[in-house]
């Protein structure tokens, strides 16, 4: 039962982003994760990708945005008492690469909610611009009680 949830079954937020050269380096630095597929366009010029490979990770934080905006569209939230914390995302895969200047759409949607545990579990959908299937997930939030 949802009726006494914030979220419930078929909410949906859809957010777009860039892959930049930018994005790439500064992920690279605050992860430290400088691998030549990531930093490297001379040995990516090489590979069947011919162009930098965003981090799987970066796509993931990005998955982050998603959640954080559906939650903020919740009018009301923290007055209730409660607000959200991930708990985390599974059955991550990524299908195809993200290559510098790929535009991609972020389809997260609300797929199950429950009222006992306090949880909503969504599924996140990763296209880029020619429609093709590049990361999906499952994210699940934990809506936990605040204090006074």
């Amino acid at each position: 039962m949802e009726s006494d949830f914030y979220l419930k079954v078929g909410d949906e937020v859809v957010l777009t982003k860039t892959v930049t050269t930018q994005a790439i380096d500064d992920f690279a630095r605050i992860s430290g994760d400088f691998s030549p597929a990531h930093v490297s366009t001379e040995i990516m010029s090489r590979s069947p990708y011919k162009k930098r490979i965003a981090h799987g990770a970066l796509l993931v934080a990005w998955m982050s945005h998603c959640s954080t905006e559906v939650v903020e569209r919740l009018a009301g939230l923290r007055d209730a008492g409660e607000t959200p914390v991930s708990l985390g995302y599974d059955r991550v895969r990524f299908l195809k690469a993200a290559l510098i200047g790929d535009t991609l759409t972020y389809t997260y949607r609300v797929q199950a909610i429950d009222t006992k545990t306090r949880r909503s579990v969504a599924k996140l959908d990763v296209v880029n611009q020619a429609g093709e299937l590049v990361c999906v997930a499952e994210h699940i939030l934990k809506f936990v009680p605040l204090a006074g």
